[in-house]
């Protein structure tokens, strides 16, 4: 995943696109661009008629991370983004725009993929509650309880269609409340999965959809670390 900024820059100098072209054009004296792919990324298609640049992921999904035409056509609008908010707008499949709270995706991407163990909270092993514990604290400055079923009683019962980002998702896996995760945006939330370990998931799974209970708030006029 290092290269994929790089390999966005480059696949979109291969695009038609001539407005785009001069924009990604290296300034002189500039070291040369490597054109080694990101795993992540099969292609982009930027399309004359429409503003954003289409990602194809591996799996086959479209991720328009673009949403407005000045960042396809200008590089210096690229910059305003790290590789951390452009990894994760694909992942959600959201514009690169609405990936604002860095401290939270660069935790996410610090514990992404560590393996799930019950009672464990270090990069060793981790279960779901102490992952969100790790978020909140990390990224909101709020000290959680240490279990899922504590975090639901200090939470405000929410809709689950009133969702947004840093809200708590609570399900019932093994018989009342048993998993929690941190909603994200576009259905998706993340968690520490049995597994597959630290992740994100869709709410519309089969899997998850039946087993949601709730969602709750804990962020109450709280701003994130910047």
């Amino acid at each position: 995943m290092k290269n994929l900024l790089l390999s966005i820059t480059v696949l979109l100098l291969l695009s038609s696109c001539s407005a785009v072209k001069n924009a990604f054009q290296p300034k002189a004296g500039s070291a040369p661009v490597t054109t080694k792919q990101s795993p992540l990324i099969e292609h982009i298609e930027i399309k004359q008629e429409q503003t954003p640049a289409v990602i194809r992921t591996s799996s086959g999904q479209q991720s328009n991370v673009f949403n407005t035409k000045q960042v396809v056509s200008d590089y210096s609008s690229l910059e305003l983004f790290s590789l951390t908010q452009f990894k994760y707008a694909i992942r959600l499949n959201i514009p690169v725009e609405q990936v604002q709270n860095k401290s939270l995706y660069n935790v996410i991407d610090e514990w992404w993929g560590t393996p799930y163990r019950l009672g464990g909270t270090t990069h060793k092993g981790i279960d779901c509650s102490a992952f969100v514990q790790t978020i909140m604290l990390g990224v909101f400055a709020v000290q959680l309880p240490r279990t899922a079923r504590e975090q639901r009683g200090i939470s405000e019962w929410i809709p689950v269609d009133d969702l947004r980002e840093g809200d708590l998702v609570f399900f019932n896996t093994r018989g009342g409340v048993s998993h929690v995760g941190v909603y994200l945006h576009n259905n998706k939330f993340v968690h520490a999965s049995t597994s597959s370990g630290v992740m994100i998931s869709d709410l519309n799974d089969t899997y998850w959809s039946r087993k949601l209970i709730g969602a709750g708030r804990v962020l109450q006029n709280i701003n994130p670390r910047p």
